[in-house]
């Protein structure tokens, strides 16, 4: 019998939960010649690699694919630097305004209303000195709206002194038509006229003229818009304070030109009474000088002055006013200045 050619027996098929075999464990061969499952993986990752170029005659090599180059990684943004401090500014040189304790705006008196009362200068003077630093109280600088004993120590800067001698006082002939304040009703103040053109060529004083003469000048004193004669216009409260304040004694003298209105006592029974003894607005009034100058014009001289004094005291003793000129104010007199002009006030005239 011929003998038959032996089979080769088939390996079993793999089991798929068979587990691998660890890295570097013995591998059984597989028989018939066939290459076990990690020998094919490696040949067919190697298959897969480019081939390299000949390195010599008739040979070619597989070049290792290049390396992609790594791209840096973005710079993170700087932190913004921040701005360094401005140096700081010298401050300027003025004086440093203490704190004024809350008790010194309570009690006490104004240090303005003080400096007013010891005659030194006017309300608004000692606003704008106290303002710019030119009072001391007591030995510290003083504030606005300050407090303080009536016999505190007040000592003013040669600074305000020099201030306050730069200040003018005008006299003007005021005519008909011009009130003596703020414009009213139409009409225009007097200070209008206060103008290089309408000043008195003979004036005596010397002064000249400066355009700053016109800043804050003010009225010391008031006269009807019906009235004429001197009229007082001042830069410097200190005057202001001697002509209008209510301690004031300067005399002020008038010419008054008057005629019966009605039916009355005689003449020196009328001037008895304009002399003393009349009541205004429920005040007694000061005594007053009154002659007749003739026979139809009054000479009254006042230490005191309201609102239409004299046409009111004439109106109670049965008498019309028809011209009132003012030509004196304690020892300033009108004298020749005309009508609608003015001058300066000479360093030598003094009101008191």
């Amino acid at each position: 019998m011929a003998d038959r050619p032996k089979l080769s027996a088939r390996p079993a098929p793999r089991d798929p939960t068979r587990r691998p075999v660890r890295p570097g464990a013995p591998r059984p061969k597989a028989s018939g010649g066939r290459q076990d499952e990690p020998a094919v993986a490696r040949t067919e990752a190697l298959a897969q690699q480019p081939r390299r170029e000949a390195t010599g005659p008739g040979r070619s090599a597989s070049r290792p694919a290049a390396r992609p180059t790594p791209r840096p990684a973005p710079r993170a943004a700087p932190r913004p630097t921040p701005p360094r401090p401005a140096p700081a500014r010298p401050a300027p040189d003025r004086p440093e305004r203490p704190r004024t304790p809350a008790t010194d705006l309570a009690t006490g008196v104004r240090i303005s209303k003080l400096i007013t009362e010891r005659g030194i200068a006017s309300r608004r003077e000692a606003d704008e000195w106290i303002e710019a630093g030119w009072v001391r109280v007591d030995g510290r600088l003083a504030v606005l709206g300050q407090r303080a004993a009536p016999d505190a120590r007040i000592d003013i800067d040669p600074r305000a002194r020099n201030e306050q001698a730069r200040r003018v006082t005008i006299l003007l002939h005021k005519p008909i038509g011009y009130v003596s304040g703020q414009a009213e009703d139409g009409y225009e103040p007097a200070s209008v006229l206060v103008t290089p053109d309408k000043r008195w060529s003979q004036d005596p004083s010397g002064i000249h003229f400066d355009r700053g003469h016109l800043r804050h000048l003010a009225p010391a004193g008031r006269l009807d818009i019906d009235s004429t004669g001197l009229l007082v216009l001042t830069q410097d409260g200190r005057v202001a304070k001697l002509l209008i304040g209510d301690e004031t004694r300067l005399e002020k003298e008038y010419l008054v030109r008057v005629e019966q209105a009605q039916p009355g006592p005689p003449p020196e029974r009328q001037l008895e009474r304009l002399r003393h003894g009349l009541e205004l607005d429920g005040v007694v009034l000061k005594p007053a000088q009154v002659s007749w100058s003739n026979e139809d014009q009054l000479r009254v001289v006042l230490r005191e002055g309201r609102k239409r004094q004299i046409r009111r005291m004439c109106e109670l003793v049965g008498l019309k006013v028809v011209g009132l000129k003012r030509v004196r104010i304690g020892s300033v007199v009108l004298g020749a200045l005309p009508a609608g002009q003015w001058r300066y006030l000479g360093d030598h005239e003094r009101f008191a």
